[in-house]
């Protein structure tokens, strides 16, 4: 496979609002061009730190067309995006996932599989040390605003470890 020559062009700019620098990368090819912003909130970003994890693995994948092999069948992934889509389809297979907004959208056997069962349930106390924090978050998730619940979940999204306790 052959891929396009792309024209990469870095600047640095200030950012006077944070007082920092922040990197503009222009992106050329195929007649398009796009320029992306590296400030410092995307570097500190939960999602760039996770990025930053996956390098490593990421960079000993070597180059394309990549040969995805499971169970004897071998699928050609001519790139990266392609690679990871296939890689995600494989991992859905055979798993059922349901959200709900509340208890009440549940059957009952659903209800007892992941809440009201003794022998699987987890109980868990829960403190509260910082009252007003705990409040502020607490309107926010459950008040009528869906703009700054949809900001908080995307700015913390990539920070839970476990969010069906």
């Amino acid at each position: 496979a052959s891929y396009p020559k792309a024209q990469i062009a870095l600047d640095i700019a200030e950012d006077e609002e944070h007082e920092s620098n922040k990197v503009l990368c222009r992106i050329q090819a195929n007649g398009m061009a796009q320029t992306m912003e590296i400030t410092h909130e995307l570097v500190g970003s939960a999602n760039f730190r996770e990025l930053q994890k996956l390098t490593p693995s990421a960079i000993g994948l070597g180059r394309p067309p990549y040969k995805l092999k499971l169970k004897g069948e071998e699928k050609e992934c001519p790139g990266t995006a392609e690679l990871v889509r296939a890689i995600l389809e494989i991992g859905k297979q055979g798993i059922g996932l349901q959200r709900y907004k509340g208890l009440g959208e549940m059957n009952p056997e659903q209800l007892w599989e992941t809440t009201m069962n003794p022998e699987t349930r987890t109980l868990l106390q829960v403190k509260l040390e910082d009252f007003t924090g705990v409040e502020d978050i607490f309107s926010i998730l459950m008040g009528d605003e869906v703009g700054p619940r949809r900001d908080f979940i995307q700015q913390h999204a990539l920070e839970v470890r476990n969010l069906d306790v």
